[in-house]
């Protein structure tokens, strides 16, 4: 028997009777991380790992029936071995270690390798089963160094700042935008957020992860000089919204994985891309998978076919799992 297989409602251990990430409701939910198509409103309980407990209730509410483990802390579920370990993907991020009768799973939910100073790095899990995603699950995916991307966005917002154009950066709120935040030189101007932000800085900061002073930007009038200098950081659904006005002329861009590709920053229609993902590159899939030494590799959500297929060229049993897993939630607030 599996340890983990699909069904309607997520992906279910028989044997502790209990889902990780389940998009339908469910008695028991083990959580991954908060982002919307993994954490859904509605469960019985849930279980995650403790660094995520301020964000979860933030996004689901603070009555929600949660309990939480440290990182490598482990309990037993009828017969189940289960513990969490670091996904480095956004803060409080877990892969799911399962272990029944000698076999062993791990369910990474979604991650990245390259440590970014605003959650806990990804640590490999040894494993007989790994559960992988292939969100940038091809090789045209490979990230150039984070320091390099936040020297461009630096360099970006001092040349607006210098001729008085507002620079709004477009990103999903929870995880991308703090990790921009903590990358920001504060010294060129004012920082300032969308509503949809704000209340997740406080949780980061609640958590110890350093980041810059912020200000709403719904406090700036359009007639604010400070305006001028500043870089706003907002949700993709702020884009063309009435909320974008206070602004004037301003110059946007797009952080995001996606910016890869010309295509899709055509599509976006802003006026740079920036390429920062929170997700791993096809090097660092590949590289993962090798670390967890599993012989077995289920891949979830995004290039499923191409990733599979190539791992089993390789010799590994690669196969797919079919989910609702999918893009980041991008939270709508014109607030």
């Amino acid at each position: 028997m599996d340890l983990v297989i699909a069904r309607p409602e997520g992906l279910y251990c028989p044997p502790g009777d209990f889902y990780i990430d389940p998009w339908k409701p469910v008695q028991r939910a083990v959580i991954t991380h908060a982002h919307g198509d993994h954490a859904r409103w509605g469960m019985g309980g849930y279980l995650a790992a403790q660094p995520s407990e301020g964000i979860l209730r933030a996004r689901l509410g603070s009555d929600i029936r949660l309990q939480t483990m440290a990182y490598g802390e482990s309990i037993d579920h009828h017969g189940v071995r289960l513990s969490f370990h670091p996904a480095g993907h956004v803060l409080g991020s877990a892969q799911v270690r399962l272990e029944y009768r000698g076999e062993v799973w791990v369910a990474s939910g979604d991650y990245k390798v390259e440590p970014d100073g605003t959650c806990e790095p990804f640590v490999p899990v040894r494993c007989h089963t790994f559960i992988s995603e292939s969100t940038f699950g091809l090789p045209i995916y490979r990230w150039p160094a984070q320091a390099e991307v936040f020297r461009q966005i630096n360099d970006w917002w001092r040349a607006n700042a210098a001729v008085g154009r507002t620079c709004v950066l477009f990103c999903y709120a929870f995880g991308k935008a703090q990790r921009i935040l903590h990358g920001l030189d504060a010294d060129i101007g004012p920082i300032l957020v969308h509503g949809a932000v704000e209340p997740l800085n406080r949780v980061y900061r609640e958590a110890g992860v350093c980041l810059p002073e912020t200000c709403y930007a719904g406090d700036f009038a359009r007639s604010d000089p400070r305006l001028r200098q500043a870089l706003v950081v907002a949700p993709p659904s702020a884009g063309g919204s009435t909320w974008m006005r206070r602004f004037g002329d301003y110059a946007d861009a797009f952080a995001s994985g996606w910016m890869m590709l010309r295509g899709t920053r055509r599509r976006r229609g802003v006026d740079r891309g920036f390429v920062l993902s929170d997700h791993a590159d096809w090097p660092g899939l590949l590289w993962a998978i090798e670390q967890t030494g599993a012989e077995r590799v289920m891949v979830t959500h995004g290039s499923v076919s191409t990733l599979v297929r190539y791992l089993c060229e390789r010799g590994l049993d690669a196969q797919a799992f079919a989910t609702e897993y999918g893009e980041e939630d991008d939270v709508a607030e014109t607030a």
